[in-house]
């Protein structure tokens, strides 16, 4: 039995995005999200005008932060963070409050009318305890996301994040956001 400590995270490469919303699509498919409902998407950037535009496509979803506000602000243990750190809310135990709303900086969670309780991004931890990969990262054609172990120095994510700048969105609120967006 493996039982090294594992810390999950995504690296996300925005200039390869092509906003093709395939994550999108994956991510409602695989977990089954309502309609109206969004557990990642694609920022859009414009700047200028035709025929002298640009626009960049950034990626984003829960953070799946160190130290994530949303877990400290509820009251009934709902939302929770695994050893792992990945981020999940118990139905079950979730009174819909939305504390946990207003907590996050990312806006990453929405509120589900036909349950009356909060949804977010579970990084299809399902898949993860099966050896899978998180349906976003798997379906991306241009490989935008990259997953991984950021205790694992062999991994990808370690050898990105070691020989590449980025940065993380938020720092000053003191979650430690694991989302690292590549310059």
């Amino acid at each position: 039995m493996d039982i090294r400590k594992r810390r999950y995270a995504l690296v996300i490469d925005s200039r390869k995005c092509i906003n093709c919303k395939a994550c999108a699509v994956a991510c409602k498919a695989e977990n089954e999200v309502a309609v109206g409902n969004t557990r990642n998407w694609i920022n859009e950037d414009r700047q200028g005008e035709y025929p002298k535009l640009r626009i960049d496509f950034e990626p984003e979803q829960c953070h799946h932060c160190e130290h994530p506000s949303c877990v400290r602000v509820c009251p009934t243990g709902a939302s929770w963070q695994r050893k792992d750190g990945i981020v999940l809310v118990a139905a079950d135990d979730c009174i819909g409050c939305r504390y946990c709303m207003i907590a996050c900086p990312y806006d990453a969670r929405y509120f589900q009318e036909e349950t009356g309780t909060v949804g977010k991004c579970t990084l299809c931890s399902h898949r993860i305890d099966k050896g899978n990969i998180p349906a976003c990262v798997e379906t991306c054609p241009s490989k935008v996301r990259v997953f991984g172990d950021l205790e694992d120095p062999t991994s990808r994510i370690h050898e990105l994040l070691a020989t590449r700048r980025y940065h993380v969105k938020e720092p000053q609120t003191g979650n430690g956001p694991q989302l690292y967006y590549l310059l």
